[in-house]
């Protein structure tokens, strides 16, 4: 097992040398040589596959060259599937790390565990690669600090996967908010609602032969392997995981945010547990939580295993002004008066979906990978950089502060740090395997 360090100097000793002994195909995909990026995806189930599909209806502009994942036999189905789809084969790599030493890699996306997004985004920062990460950017609000002073240090872009900043009718509506279209917006309330399963009392068991373990667990200290971790249960647990507020919290905190046109609260507060089941999950089940601003105020309600619908909608945000209101998800928005009469609807494109877990086609990603893309080849502004995109993830962070320490959080605005609290600054960050700390 190479550690981060070893690897580090390998990185800046080694980079020119590799370089050389690079194959003329490789060559003829180096950046400048054409017009198309050069694409690394990372972690390659699920979420990977809304990556492919963007890529793939940007692919004038980008190919894929590199897929890798810890997982050997999700990593051969998914360099399948990009072969099929591009109609280039790329090559696969179980170590990321081998990918950050190519050349003609110019940009990776990440859609690995939450505990591997900021250490692994850094290490591509690092290593001269533009940087698609997915939401949430960090595992604690410590490594999202990082990570923005990481791109402003080495100077590439770094995009969060908060899609629906890509979205039309979501920029239509923000827009229209803030030219005053409901009056002073001051209330944003959003929703999430699953009806997910219990994962049960893990068992200890052997490491699946495809499976590097080690290497998933990177950054975080070591545990030993149980059967209910695996592939999807690590949200759950809080040394790889951040709950389902930064699962799926982030997308809707984040529009009501920018619909509010506020960044960090004066305070947070949160209440919640876990009431459907009693098992291994370690975050609540049902989470409420206040960010409260002078004279506005955010609000989510999160429900992982109960599936009664808000304004008949899995998941979505209204936004509560002095003149009137407007309801907005993914498929579209709805606009309402002061009285709540309904005054007007615009529906999204037919092929966006507000599934809960987009792993497929999805006009949104699309589109927000073709802006990435445009900012990286000709500097359009991102619609997600990661210092906006850092916000909504450290204050979800924060509400889980706020519900592990029972109490309401006072903030400096200016970084979300909490203020005269030891206790909680206690979770500011987190401790890291051996060799793996980040840093910028």
């Amino acid at each position: 097992m190479v550690t981060r360090r070893e690897f580090l100097d390998t990185l800046a000793l080694g980079t020119a040398g590799l370089a050389i002994s690079a194959s003329a195909k490789s060559y003829g995909q180096i950046m400048g040589s054409n017009d198309r990026l050069n694409f690394a995806v990372i972690g390659v189930r699920s979420r990977a596959y809304a990556h492919l599909s963007a890529l793939k209806a940007n692919k004038s502009a980008a190919r894929i060259t590199h897929v890798c994942d810890v997982d050997a036999n999700t990593l051969k189905k998914f360099a399948d599937d990009t072969e099929k789809e591009m109609g280039e084969a790329p090559a696969a790599e179980r170590d990321f790390r081998n990918i950050l030493t190519k050349k003609e890699v110019d940009a990776i996306t990440i859609a690995t565990p939450d505990h591997w997004h900021t250490p692994m985004a850094i290490l591509g920062l690092k290593a001269g690669k533009h940087v698609y990460v997915e939401k949430p950017c960090s595992h604690n609000p410590a490594e999202g600090a990082m990570l923005v002073a990481a791109q402003r240090k080495y100077g590439k872009k770094v995009q969060m996967g908060t899609q629906q900043r890509s979205s039309p009718h979501t920029i239509e509506i923000v827009d229209k908010i803030h030219s005053g279209a409901i009056g002073t917006a001051y209330l944003a309330k959003c929703w999430y609602a699953n009806t997910r399963k219990s994962i049960g009392v893990g068992k200890a068991a052997p490491v699946p032969p495809q499976l590097d373990w080690d290497l998933w667990q990177g950054p975080a200290p070591r545990q030993a392997y149980k059967d209910n971790y695996q592939p999807y249960n690590w949200h759950w647990f809080k040394i790889w995981g951040t709950g389902e507020t930064l699962n799926n919290g982030t997308h809707e905190v984040d529009v009501c945010r920018w619909a509010l046109g506020v960044d960090f609260p004066e305070t947070v507060s949160a209440q919640g547990g876990r009431y459907q089941y009693k098992d291994d999950w370690q975050f609540y089940d049902t989470l409420i939580t206040s960010f409260n601003y002078p004279g506005k105020m955010i609000t989510w309600e999160g429900n992982s295993c109960q599936g009664m619908r808000t304004y008949n909608r899995d998941r979505g945000s209204v936004i509560l002004g002095t003149e009137g209101s407007v309801i907005v998800d993914r498929d579209g928005y709805e606009t309402y008066d002061w009285k709540g009469k309904k005054t007007g609807e615009v529906k999204a494109q037919q092929e966006q979906t507000s599934s809960s877990d987009l792993t497929g086609r999805d006009s949104m990603t699309d589109r927000h990978f073709a802006n990435f893309i445009a900012g990286i080849k000709s500097g359009e502004k991102l619609n997600a950089p990661i210092e906006v995109g850092n916000v909504a993830v450290t204050m979800l962070q924060l509400s889980n502060v706020a519900w592990e320490t029972n109490r309401i959080l006072k903030l400096n605005t200016a970084d979300g740090k909490v203020q005269n609290d030891a206790e909680a600054m206690k979770y500011w960050d987190r401790s890291y395997e051996k060799g793996w700390a980040p840093t910028v």
